[in-house]
C-alpha cells in the first residue's frame, strides 16, 4: 500500500539576535498536519514580546553609553515678572534689615501701579492647637490702616441713633439679615451688642469663613457700640496664628510715610510680644518679614 504524505509544519518566525531580523522556524503541528489557530496567536505574542525585550535592553544600554544632559531647574525668581525682578534687586536677601532701614526700603520694592498694602509676616514659636498659645488679638495703629472699611452694626432700636452718629455705613438688625439672606456681604465689619448675637447664630457658618462674625476678643461684640465703630473706621486691625504659626498682618499702605509705617509697625510687634503665652519657652518670635502685597519680601532683624 502506497505511504500516506505527511504534511510539513506551517512556518513560524522568531528573531535573529545578532542581525535583529524575523526569521521563519518550523513548528509542532497538530495532528491533521495544521497549525491551529491559538498556536499561531500565542506564537506572534511571543515574537513580540521578544521583540520588546530586545529594544528595552538596547534603549538602557544606550542611555548609560550616552547619559543626558540634566535639565536646567528654573527657579522662581526666573519665572517672575521683570517689575518684580528689578524691585528684588534692590533687595540683599543675605542681610537682615532694622526696622527702620526697612520701611524706608518698602516704599520701592512695590512692583504693581496702585497702592498696595504694606504687610508684616511673623514666625512664632507656638503651637496653635493649644488654646492658651492660639495667638488671637486686635491692635490699633497710630498712623491708621490706609483703609475705608464699611462697618455693619448689628443693633436693636436704642442703639440705632448712636449708630448713625458715629459713621457706621449699614445699621438696624432687619437691614444686616436682609444683606445676610441675600448672600450680599458690602461690608468689612460686623459690630453687635451681646444681646443681638444669638439672632446671628445661625448666619455663624457663613460669617465665620469670611472672619466677619463678630467676637469679644476682636472688640466687635461689645455695648459701647460708638467706641468699636470709632476704632474700626480709624485702622484698628485684627490678627490671628494660622496653622502653621504664622502671623500675616496689615500695618499700612506704600503711599504712607516712612515715620507712619514705623509707628504702626512698633505698635503691632508691641501688641503681638504683649500675648507671648507662659508656656512658651525660650525664643517667642522665630522671625519677621515685610513686603508690599505682590513684592519681595524683607528680612526683618529680631
Amino acid at each position: 500500500m502506497p505511504s500516506k504524505k505527511i504534511p510539513e509544519a506551517t512556518p513560524v518566525q522568531e528573531i535573529d539576535p545578532e542581525s535583529k531580523d524575523i526569521k521563519p522556524t518550523k513548528a509542532s503541528t497538530a495532528k491533521s498536519g495544521k497549525r491551529s489557530l491559538k498556536a499561531i496567536t500565542e506564537a506572534e505574542e511571543k515574537l513580540a514580546k521578544e521583540k520588546r525585550k530586545l529594544n528595552s535592553k538596547e534603549t538602557t544600554e544606550a542611555k548609560k553609553d550616552h547619559p543626558q544632559t540634566a535639565h536646567h531647574v528654573v527657579s522662581r525668581l526666573e519665572k517672575r515678572a521683570k517689575a518684580y525682578k528689578k524691585v528684588y534687586a534692590l533687595i540683599d536677601s543675605t542681610q537682615k534689615y532694622s526696622l527702620k532701614e526697612a520701611v524706608e526700603l518698602i516704599g520701592k520694592t512695590n512692583p504693581v501701579k496702585f497702592d498696595a498694602t504694606v504687610e508684616l509676616h511673623m514666625k512664632l514659636n507656638v503651637d496653635p492647637r493649644q488654646a492658651e498659645e492660639n495667638i488671637r488679638d486686635t491692635v490699633l495703629l497710630p498712623s491708621g490702616s490706609g483703609r475705608s472699611l464699611r462697618v455693619a452694626v448689628f443693633v436693636g432700636a436704642d442703639d440705632t441713633e448712636t449708630a448713625k452718629e458715629s459713621g457706621a455705613d449699614l445699621i438696624g438688625e432687619a437691614n444686616v439679615i436682609s444683606e445676610l439672606n441675600a448672600g450680599s456681604f458690602s461690608f468689612d465689619v460686623l459690630i453687635s451688642t451681646p444681646a443681638q448675637m444669638a439672632k446671628l447664630g445661625k448666619y455663624a457658618r457663613v460669617l465665620g469663613p469670611r472672619g466677619l462674625m463678630p467676637n469679644p476678643k476682636s472688640g466687635t461684640v461689645t455695648n459701647d457700640i460708638a467706641r468699636a465703630i470709632k476704632e474700626a473706621k480709624s485702622g484698628k486691625v485684627e490678627y490671628r496664628v494660622d496653622s502653621g504659626s504664622n502671623l500675616h498682618i496689615p500695618i499700612g499702605k506704600v503711599s504712607f510715610k516712612p515715620s507712619a509705617l514705623l509707628d504702626n509697625l512698633n505698635a503691632v510687634i508691641a501688641s503681638v510680644q504683649s500675648n507671648k503665652p507662659a508656656s512658651v519657652k525660650g525664643a517667642y518670635i522665630l522671625s519677621m518679614h515685610l513686603s508690599t502685597s505682590m513684592g519681595p519680601s524683607i528680612k526683618l532683624a529680631l
